[in-house]
């Protein structure tokens, strides 16, 4: 078996309740590690229409999706339970556990908290980009494989939202539908 396949890329959606008044392409790369994931998100267009948030330190933070945000859900093949992680340009980060669909699981959020490392980004006026890794122990545990939704909000200068993901399986954005974990990759070696 080939220790670090080949990354998988996607394009990301704008769902189309909520338009973005920039011309953007955002899309993921998704690379499998034994230790994990690499998430590397990025967005190519007129940044300089986009509000990116300003360097912060590399804390864990709420709210982070009312403004630029990358996330992933994550749930193992088969599971109610799942994690969302969510991921600034600002370098601060949070990370979330349910055991079903909007039923946080506070108790074990914590545990995750060391888990976690803060993103790089990097921004030029037409592109940007953001990395980010997910250990093993980060994600739920799988015999075989993780589910994982790859979603963005996109705030513009004017702060408009708007919401892009994989599959948008709902009318309105709900990047918690279980519908929209639409990618299934074989889970990293424990």
């Amino acid at each position: 078996m080939n220790p670090n396949p080949a990354p998988l890329r996607a394009q990301l959606r704008c769902h189309p309740a909520t338009p973005c008044g920039v011309v953007l392409a955002v899309s993921v790369e998704v690379r499998v590690h034994a230790d994990g994931l690499r998430l590397r998100y990025a967005l190519r267009g007129d940044t300089t229409a986009l509000r990116i948030p300003e360097p912060a330190a590399p804390v864990p933070t709420d709210g982070l999706w009312r403004h630029t945000c990358l996330e992933a859900f994550v749930a193992a093949d088969g599971e109610a339970a799942y994690r969302e992680f969510n991921f600034s340009p600002s370098s601060e980060w949070a990370a979330y556990r349910f055991s079903s669909e909007r039923q946080r699981d506070k108790a074990a959020e914590a545990r995750d908290r060391a888990q976690l490392r803060p993103p790089l980004a990097h921004t030029t006026a037409r592109a940007f980009t953001l990395t980010a890794r997910l250990t093993a122990a980060a994600l739920p545990r799988s015999p075989s494989a993780l589910c994982l939704g790859l979603c963005a909000v996109i705030e513009e200068r004017n702060g408009q939202l708007s919401y892009w993901a994989l599959h948008h399986p709902s009318e309105r954005p709900d990047f918690h539908h279980p519908d929209g974990r639409a990618l299934r990759l074989a889970a990293p070696l424990p």
